[in-house]
Formats: structure tokens, C-alpha cells, sequence
């Protein structure tokens, strides 16, 4: 069966990593957020997606309030 040198390398680096914290999820977890803190480069929150009246409309509305938005025409 043919392996790939690369992807055996990143394995090998990989259990290497977790192996370093114990197979800890949490303290692998918080040295990527400490690296992910000094590599100084804009991080992206992606967990919240804009309301759909925002995307078309480029303006948010409170649902909760007792306006009527115009923004599309429409009554």
C-alpha cells in the first residue's frame, strides 16, 4: 500500500503534540488560543451568522420592537 511521507510527518507531529499535554483536549485547547493570542493576526468569528435583514437590507432591526420595517416595500 503506498503512504504518503507528508501526511505520515504531520501525523507524527500531531501525536507528538497531543502527547506533550497528556491527551488533554483542554490543555491542548488553551495553548492554541495562548499561540493563537501572540501570532498577533486578525482572528474571525464565524459562530455568528448576521440576520438575514441585515445581509439584504445592510440594517439591523430589533424583532422585539413595535415598528414596521419598510426597508423591502412591502405591507
Amino acid at each position: 500500500m503506498w503512504t504518503d511521507e507528508i501526511v505520515e510527518e504531520i501525523h507524527q507531529i500531531r501525536e507528538e503534540y497531543a502527547k506533550s499535554f497528556n491527551y488533554d483536549l483542554d490543555a491542548i485547547f488553551a495553548d492554541l488560543r495562548k499561540k493563537e493570542a501572540e501570532s498577533g493576526r486578525e482572528v474571525v468569528n464565524l459562530s455568528q451568522k448576521p440576520s438575514l435583514t441585515k445581509r439584504w437590507s445592510g440594517r439591523t432591526r430589533d424583532i422585539g420592537d413595535n415598528t414596521t420595517d419598510t426597508s423591502c416595500g412591502l405591507t
